[in-house]
């Protein structure tokens, strides 16, 4: 039998900004009004995706603010056996966890680039460091530091969603359902988020998961390997569903997440669940 070594994830702070409070109301208030789309294209205002976070968690990272709720959770740990199959499949994903995301890495930039076409076809890209991506929710003009609180699993989590479920995936970076607050979450840091908090849910930083909701992932994954990303993208889809149900606003993005995560481990435990599609929010995604 194969020994391996036991892999530690350590999530760095990609937010470390301050904003002065007085700053944010009247740059909320003087925007507030204006419209946030035109025919064609997208245009979120420039600074909404900075201001959310830093009203939100002020000095510290938001995926670091959320890694310390939800590490307060009590989980049973089991002990079980792996299919080789399974095996092989979660040793993979797990390598993908431990690749952080370099922008002097061509496919790197590739990937970033593909990800800004398929979400704005029709709208040339000025460069990997333009004033364009904040159209998209990242904090600033370069996507790439943002990268270093899950690392490129998020960029193929995002990527795969725009790919695999277009319809979704514009659906929501639009903000196209519901009656939506006045300072929306940036769709792309949510992105990052929700990758993070399913790396923690499914306790992927250990050798192989420990807790229920993790063994119960590894089976589904040992039927297809691409599970993990169709789970972020259902776990995207309830994201929004959840902050549309409890008319959020930034403040409470958190709370949206921990909810999330609750009905997710519920889905998760389902006794009938064999496939990532047997899970009953996967009926919220549109290709």
């Amino acid at each position: 039998m194969r020994l391996r070594r036991r892999r530690i994830c350590i999530p760095s702070c990609a937010f470390l900004h301050k904003v002065d409070e007085d700053e944010i109301y009247w740059r909320q208030k003087s925007k507030s009004n204006k419209e946030l789309g035109s025919s064609g294209s997208t245009h979120v205002i420039p600074q909404l995706a900075q201001c959310f976070i830093n009203a939100m968690v002020g000095s510290r990272s938001w995926t670091g603010l959320f890694s310390r709720t939800s590490n307060k959770r009590n989980e049973k740990f089991v002990d079980y056996s792996l299919s080789p199959l399974q095996e092989q499949r979660l040793l993979r994903l797990q390598e993908r966890l431990h690749v952080p995301f370099d922008e002097t890495r061509p496919d790197h930039q590739e990937a970033l680039k593909a990800l800004w076409h398929a979400a704005f076809p029709n709208v040339a890209l000025n460069g990997l460091i333009s004033e364009q991506w904040k159209e998209m929710g990242w904090q600033g003009p370069n996507p790439s530091t943002d990268f270093r609180s899950c690392g490129v699993i998020a960029l193929e989590n995002l990527l795969f969603f725009a790919r695999t479920y277009p319809a979704s995936f514009h659906r929501l970076l639009l903000k196209q359902d519901g009656s939506r607050a006045t300072w929306e979450y940036p769709f792309a840091v949510a992105g990052i988020n929700i990758s993070f908090m399913l790396i923690q849910m499914l306790d992927l930083c250990s050798a192989r998961p420990r807790c229920l909701t993790g063994i119960n992932f590894v089976k589904l994954l040992g039927e297809d390997e691409g599970a993990f990303d169709v789970l972020f993208c259902i776990a995207f889809e309830m994201v929004d569903a959840q902050w549309l149900a409890m008319n959020a606003s930034y403040m409470q993005f958190n709370d949206v997440l921990q909810a999330t995560r609750t009905q997710l481990e519920r889905e998760l435990s389902l006794e009938d669940t064999q496939r990532i599609q047997d899970l009953p929010a996967y009926n919220l995604l549109y290709q």
